[in-house]
């Protein structure tokens, strides 16, 4: 029997090994008790289930978010704010024209301020669409791992490098 370490598997397969678990308990009991019963088990909190019940993501007790494909886990507010006397559309990322960066956005950093974030590599091709290149940049900016504030760069990169999502004009 081959042995293996649960921190070296992907989200996918951390995914889809606690579905194994959320599915073997009780059939009776609520999600609620499903959900104190794998917090108190494994340490795992902020479940997140899809329409059919199954799960899409959960956060460790490290705080470490783990989500599968179809978790949209970057849940914006659009909101309006002034940045150097205009009104700007805040998490909104908008393809740059300047050159510097290929994209940029609106965010409020730590200190509430709101500040004009680029990110993005102008001379890039974004081919998010094939999966062994999605796959490898996620990898490579550990977008399935903690990605950080908003007002990071990482943050927004990785968002635009989700599943299924197209990419912003």
């Amino acid at each position: 029997m081959k042995s293996f370490k649960e921190y070296a598997m992907t989200s996918r397969q951390q995914i889809k090994q606690m579905q194994h678990y959320w599915t073997d308990l009780d059939h009776s009991a609520s999600d609620d008790t499903k959900k104190k019963r794998m917090d108190k088990k494994f340490g795992i909190q902020n479940i997140k289930l899809d329409k059919k019940g199954n799960i899409i993501s959960y956060k460790t007790e490290r705080g470490k978010l783990v989500a599968g494909d179809e978790c949209d886990c970057f849940g914006h507010e659009l909101t309006e704010a002034e940045y150097q006397g205009k009104k700007v559309e805040l998490n909104d990322p908008t393809r740059s024209s300047d050159g510097k960066k290929k994209f940029y956005v609106y965010v409020k950093n730590e200190k509430g301020n709101v500040i004009k974030l680029g990110f993005g590599d102008p001379n890039m091709e974004i081919k998010r669409d094939d999966p062994k290149r999605r796959k490898a940049f996620r990898a490579r900016h550990s977008c399935d791992d903690d990605i950080g504030p908003k007002w990071k760069a990482r943050y927004w990169s990785c968002y635009q490098w989700r599943a299924g999502a197209k990419v912003d004009n």
